[in-house]
């Protein structure tokens, strides 16, 4: 039986190391700085500092995704 390509099997082993900054949250929210700090601030995003490095866990950007558009759709 083939295993499953490494890729793969490692992104399901360890999905809280799948952390972004900023540039790539306002990349794939299409959104400016400000807008995006505005979300990490309010805590609206959630995200985590390592040393003086801030990092947005992909699972948070995915859930504030999620909650907005159940805002939307009530």
């Amino acid at each position: 039986m083939a295993s499953p390509p490494l890729g793969v099997h490692h992104a399901e082993a360890t999905p809280a190391l799948d952390l972004l900054t900023e540039p790539q949250v306002m990349g794939r929210l299409q959104l400016g700085r400000s807008a995006v700090y505005d979300l990490l601030r309010t805590g609206q995003l959630a995200s985590i500092t390592l040393g003086r490095a801030r990092r947005i866990p992909a699972h948070a950007l995915t859930d504030f995704i999620r909650t907005r558009l159940e805002q939307e759709a009530a």
